[in-house]
């Protein structure tokens, strides 16, 4: 029991420093590309459309970021 715990607080404790370290990540839709990956008719790969999730730029916030964001927002906003 305490080493499961142990092993959650050391895996959480990892994703904050991940957060903080480095916001975003790649983005899961077109691989940190920013754009689709075709192949022309002799197999090669040629760009495709720009990526709408991450708007071309290959980067998506991560989850644990975007709550931190909004916490902080809040505490903005609430001690105004």
């Amino acid at each position: 029991m305490l080493a499961a715990i142990a092993c959650l607080l050391i895996i959480t404790l990892g994703y904050v420093f991940l957060c903080a370290v480095s916001p975003f990540g790649r983005c899961r839709k077109c691989n940190g590309l920013g754009f689709a990956l075709h192949t022309d008719r002799k197999g090669r790969p040629r760009r495709g459309k720009d990526c709408r999730r991450c708007k071309t730029t290959g980067a998506r916030i991560r989850f644990g970021r975007h709550l931190f964001n909004l916490a902080a927002d809040l505490h903005r906003e609430g001690t105004r």
